[in-house]
């Protein structure tokens, strides 16, 4: 098995997390997305969107990364830990799943990625949606529970975890959400849970090297 992804792709973190959660054998290799290996013919030829992850396993390969954890989680979480099964608790966690790639790219991702990257957007709009989610979704969710679905960690949890978590890489502030902060260090603290490189460091870590 081997998952392509990048350092400061959250969307990759999520399938890399689930992976060694799970202690699922596999290689991960890098995509250097600042050369463009990402749009070369080769990486198109898996995903001809351009995008990662991408995971290869076998004759499968799968491009987007809420369908790798739904994946790997059917496949390797025989106790279901990750994904229920019931029918309550497996719409609960796409609910949050359909978060991750909408309102979360839309809002958090963006404010980042203008920082980070200089992604041609409106920081004010960018910003105006994170405030919105936050405030009016994921505070008060996560106010007097500790996952968002159920009594323990799901997919949902590790699908929202990235963007969330690594938004202060665009001086967004979470100081004014302590149910959001203390959520994500109960994420953080989950075992074979490794936490998203903060995007300044990783710069950091290309100057020195």
């Amino acid at each position: 098995m081997k998952l392509y992804g990048h350092p400061l792709s959250g969307n990759a973190h999520r399938a890399l997390t689930l992976l060694n959660i799970l202690d699922v054998a596999h290689e991960d290799i890098t995509v250097n997305l600042m050369g463009g290996e990402h749009k070369s013919p080769d990486f198109l030829a898996m995903n001809p969107l351009g995008q990662v992850p991408v995971l290869v396993d076998g004759d499968l390969t799968l491009r987007d990364s809420t369908a790798i954890l739904t994946y790997l989680a059917r496949k390797y979480d025989v106790a279901n830990h990750w994904l229920p099964t019931d029918a309550v608790g497996s719409a609960q966690v796409q609910e949050w799943l359909s978060t991750a790639v909408n309102e979360i790219m839309q809002g958090p991702f963006l404010v980042r990625a203008i920082k980070l990257f200089g992604a041609p957007a409106d920081l004010e709009t960018a910003k105006a949606k994170t405030d919105t989610l936050l405030t009016d979704l994921f505070e008060p969710h996560l106010t007097g529970r500790d996952w968002l679905v159920g009594e323990h960690a799901t997919l949902a949890d590790l699908a929202c975890y990235s963007y969330i978590a690594r938004v202060t890489d665009g001086d967004y502030s979470l100081d004014a959400y302590p149910a959001i902060t203390a959520w994500i260090a109960r994420v953080e603290a989950i075992d074979g849970f490794a936490p998203m490189v903060v995007g300044a460091d990783f710069f950091a870590s290309l100057q020195t090297a």
